[in-house]
Formats: C-alpha cells, structure tokens, sequence
C-alpha cells in the first residue's frame, strides 16, 4: 500500500469536507474510475492545457501511472486531513512551477502559457468537475444536497488550484464550460496535439480495454450479489487501479 494511502488513517483533522457529503459521495464511487479519463480528454480540448501535457507529462511512457497521480491527488484533498492536503498541494505546486512552454490558439496565433495562468487553470477544474459529476449522476447514486452540494464542495479544492471564481452550481459549471466554447478557445483539430497525443493516447496505452473493463465492472456491480462481493472482499477502495 502506498505511504500517501496509509496516511489517510492518521489523519488528525476533519480535512476540507464533510464525511459522507458531495465531495465524499461522488468521489468514492465507481464512476469516478470512467470520470478521470473523461476529465484528462476534456481537459485536453484547451490547447493550451494540452500542450503542457504534451510538453511536460510523463503520459507517453506511463500513461497509467499519470492517471494514478490524478487519482492521488484527488484522494487526499476530498478524503485527508488538511496537512495532508497541504502537503499534496506542495507536490503538485512544485511541478507545475516548471511547466511552461507555447501553443498555437484556435485562431493559429503563437501563445504563451503557464500552469499558473487562470483560463487554463480554471478550464481543468471546470473539466475536472463536470466529469465527475456526469459520471456519477449517469452511474452513481444520490449526491447528499444534490449536484450544486458538490460543484459547491469541489469549489474549494478549485481554489486551492488558483481558480480566483469557481462556480458553486450544476448551472453555472455548464454555462461556464459553454462560455469556452463559444468564445472559440477549445479545440480537437490540432494533429500536432490532441489529435495524436489527446485522443491517440487512448488507443495506444489500451485505454479502450480499460474503459470496457470499467463498463463490465459498473455492469457487474448492478446485481446486489456482486457488489456485495466487491465491497466486502475487493481492494477497491485502497487500490482501485490495482484492482482494475
């Protein structure tokens, strides 16, 4: 087990957000497995926040493993005391400090980009935070206080990334995703990026095998009997790429 899952245990504070909430609910559940590739193939529609994973992330080589640091990531801010919070946001601030780089616009104009800049940090977030709701809301159960509990609850985490306004209702996540939409910052045409590298990736670290073994899992986990078996005996919960 990984030192950064056992200290979840000795956590000494009540951490960010409450047990049993939004936060806790949708993030402990199976469709968070199917969320997180949502979120990295969202996420990569900004050309520049898919540059910086061009330029900078280690996907090509282990592309499992930079999904388990997402996952990492979002264990401990959602389920760890604060310390532990502070310490993954530490770990995070310091790569992303180093990441900066260019990218071509969707006009084809040359820009500069930073992990620091607000529209990319804010699109990840708003991505991130889509994905997981959707996710839950077509596989999972009820949210407690409902979907604006949750993008309320994650507004938090967005902060702590830099988001100076995150929106704190379903509505206003959409109509914000939308925005970058209309205005023409996002695109999937570039066959230098997203096209290769985003949507590619997919094919060429087998992640159509994962997703169907994600699907066969949520399938299973239908029948009372077998979700009884994976909650009483699986190591999902400490490992849930392990056990995928």
């Amino acid at each position: 087990m990984p030192p950064w899952v056992q200290r979840l245990e000795r956590g000494d504070d009540a951490g960010l957000f409450v047990e049993d909430g939004a936060a806790w609910t949708v993030h402990a559940g199976m469709p968070t497995l199917v969320a997180g590739i949502r979120a990295l193939l969202m996420q990569a529609l900004h050309p520049g926040a898919m540059a910086g994973v061009h330029d900078w992330s280690r996907y090509r080589e282990d592309p499992l493993g930079r999904l388990a640091g997402t996952v990492r990531w979002v264990i401990c801010v959602t389920f760890g005391s604060e310390e532990q919070v502070d310490a993954e946001l530490g770990r995070v601030a310091r790569f992303h400090g180093e990441v900066a780089g260019e990218y071509r616009d969707s006009t084809g104009a040359t820009r500069a980009y930073s992990a620091a800049d607000a529209d990319l940090v804010e699109w990840v977030h708003l991505a991130f935070t889509d994905a997981f709701l959707t996710c839950h809301e077509t596989w999972g159960g009820p949210i407690p206080g409902g979907p604006d509990a949750y993008v309320s609850d994650w507004a938090t985490a967005g902060r702590l990334m830099g988001v100076t306004d995150p929106p704190e209702t379903a509505a206003e996540l959409r109509a914000r995703m939308h925005g970058y939409l209309d205005r023409g910052i996002l695109r999937g045409d570039d066959p230098g990026l997203f096209a290769e590298d985003g949507a590619a990736w997919t094919v060429h670290a087998g992640m159509p095998t994962l997703v169907a073994g994600i699907r066969a899992l949520l399938m299973q986990a239908l029948h009372p009997g077998a979700m009884a078996g994976v909650h009483d005996w699986s190591r999902y919960r400490e490992d849930p790429l392990g056990r995928l």
